[in-house]
């Protein structure tokens, strides 16, 4: 997603979209059901057809800030290590394992004899490069500052320009030796090296490229499993095809997968059963109408999804910088009801920003999220005092916001359930919908031209502060002009000296003190659900592996048994 991210990370600056963006690809479709191409089951073929639910909005990775481009960049690219078929960080263009100094500062990366698909050799400046590319402040990169700052030496001060990127702590020993140095140990760092931020990129073709480079599938060279073919920048159609300069090709089984955005779950539904996809996403009826079919499946994740509260807009004060005004909209929607009857896929409401089931207090073994227990629960009565209270507040009676969401079918559906349930237990407030497609809604959030936003966050990496960190003033994922200096100076310094003064035990009970801050105290976001999804996949599909972190799929493993 991130993330979303992956997750989805996720982005990310992720958004309700991303609750379908997980799936994977499939045949050619304008959401009408005109397949490209029929299941490949009983002609002997090792072709897998799978869906998205939103266009690719990037394939540069030092540009990409969403679950669907990572989704698609794992499948192309390799980063030094690679999550494997039990979700554990492997060997990737790194031949064996790397090696630290004392404190673990300094990791020392032997890389493998890896070619590009042009042919070009893997060497240790294509990782130089591109990760100076990402920190770069002249490239923008949305992630960049983010995913590196306080972890790889000396990128914050060069992300604030008061550094060069060639003062990056990333160096080439030789073609084959790649040094990192990190600002402090991070116990996440193999896992971190899974990310797409940090593929490297064939900086001779890529500069012979120019500003064509990523512009489409014929301008990127791969390293990856599959190479990416027939997407033209801004298509809902694409196909992976076996990459034969990879260096484990032999555990690549299929030859092609066929790509088909669909963001409508009827036609997802049709194609399914005419056997033009062997994946797909369902939601809301039909996520409940198929819940005895043998074909269905459900998977959770550590997704979540949350309603951002913008408290500056294009730089203007808003009323969400009032705290009861947020309060109160968080208080004032029945989460069980959305999850249990229009998502209705396996995911359960939200109550905080760390997800259940994804990591555990070292001190005592308990699930973190269980730890805190439940934030700004459904409480209609409460809602509507601190509405009065809030509109007292900024001298107003009446109060016009816009909920900026996504333009697939289930995203509609939320956010006429949202605008029904706030207008209703809210008096004089009224939403305004906001539905543009995927793409448009990263540049609005990115601008931060909207007021209430549904957005939601899968994990880059498996640590709370993939979560924590959203929210620190000024931090790039921010962009909601959110800002606490108690909850900032918890979160970083459980981060920055974890392993320097910091349990593990401490550094958790520091990240769930500042979720009772964000959630308890300011109300600064509105958790609403956690992700699940429901999903068809035909018998002879096999090992599709779904990761709980970071890129949502690998497909590398995936074959077609019959």
């Amino acid at each position: 997603m991130r993330k979303s991210k992956g997750k989805l990370g996720l982005l990310l600056a992720l958004s309700l979209v991303l609750s379908m963006i997980l799936g994977a690809c499939g045949g050619k479709s304008n959401n009408n059901g005109n397949a490209s191409s029929s299941s490949s089951k009983g002609n002997g073929k090792q072709v897998l057809n799978i869906m998205e639910t939103a266009e690719i909005p990037t394939m540069n990775t030092y540009m990409a800030q969403d679950a669907a481009s990572y989704n698609v960049m794992n499948q192309v690219f390799e980063g030094l290590m690679r999550l494997d078929q039990d979700n554990n960080p492997t060997l990737g263009m790194a031949a064996e394992e790397p090696k630290t100094n004392a404190d673990q500062t300094v990791w020392t990366f032997k890389l493998r004899d890896a070619k590009w698909s042009n042919g070009d050799a893997v060497t240790a400046n294509d990782f130089v490069y591109s990760w100076r590319q990402a920190i770069d402040p002249k490239n923008a990169s949305p992630y960049g500052a983010f995913m590196m700052g306080g972890v790889i030496k000396n990128a914050a001060q060069i992300a604030a320009k008061k550094m060069k990127p060639d003062q990056l702590g990333v160096k080439a020993i030789d073609d084959k030796t790649l040094e990192v140095t990190l600002e402090h140990p991070i116990n996440y760092f193999k896992s971190l090296m899974t990310f797409p931020l940090f593929y490297p990129l064939d900086q001779k073709y890529v500069e012979s490229k120019g500003k064509d480079y990523a512009s489409n599938s014929d301008n990127m060279v791969y390293n990856g499993p599959f190479v990416l073919t027939k997407w033209n920048g801004t298509g809902e159609s694409w196909t992976y095809e076996k990459n034969p300069n990879y260096w484990d090709k032999d555990s690549v089984k299929l030859s092609e997968i066929n790509v088909n955005v669909v963001k409508d779950p009827g036609t997802v539904v049709n194609l399914y059963d005419t056997n033009k996809l062997d994946w797909g996403i369902l939601s809301g009826e039909y996520a409940a109408q198929y819940k005895n079919n043998p074909d269905y499946k459900t998977l959770p994740e550590p997704t979540v999804f949350y309603l951002k509260f913008n408290q500056e807009r294009l730089k203007q004060k808003t009323v969400l910088a009032n705290a009861n005004i947020r309060k109160a909209i968080a208080k004032a929607f029945d989460k069980e009801a959305m999850a249990t009857t229009i998502l209705a896929n396996g995911s359960i409401a939200s109550y905080g920003l760390y997800p259940k089931d994804f990591l555990k207090d070292p001190s005592n073994g308990e699930d973190v999220r269980k730890e805190n227990g439940d934030f700004l629960k459904y409480d209609p009565k409460e809602a509507k005092n601190l509405w009065t209270q809030g509109l007292k507040e900024i001298g107003k009676s009446n109060v016009t916001l816009e909920l900026l969401s996504g333009d697939t079918e289930l995203s509609k559906k939320m956010d006429e359930y949202l605008k029904g349930q706030l207008e209703q237990n809210l008096p004089g407030l009224t939403i305004k919908l906001k539905e543009p497609p995927f793409k448009v809604r990263l540049q609005l959030d990115n601008q931060q031209d909207y007021d209430i936003q549904f957005a939601g966050w899968g994990p880059d990496y498996q640590d709370m502060y993939t979560f924590s960190s959203l929210f620190v003033t000024g931090g790039d994922q921010n962009k909601m002009s959110y800002s606490n200096s108690e909850y900032d100076k918890l979160v970083n310094e459980a981060y920055t000296k974890l392993g320097k003064g910091v349990t593990p035990e401490q550094y958790t009970k520091m990240q769930l003190d500042a979720e009772k801050i964000l959630l308890d105290k300011d109300a600064a976001i509105a958790p609403v659900y956690q992700r699940a999804l429901a999903v068809l996949q035909k018998p002879y599909v096999k090992g599709i592996v779904k990761h709980p972190f970071g890129p949502d799929y690998s497909y590398k493993w995936a074959s077609i048994e019959k």
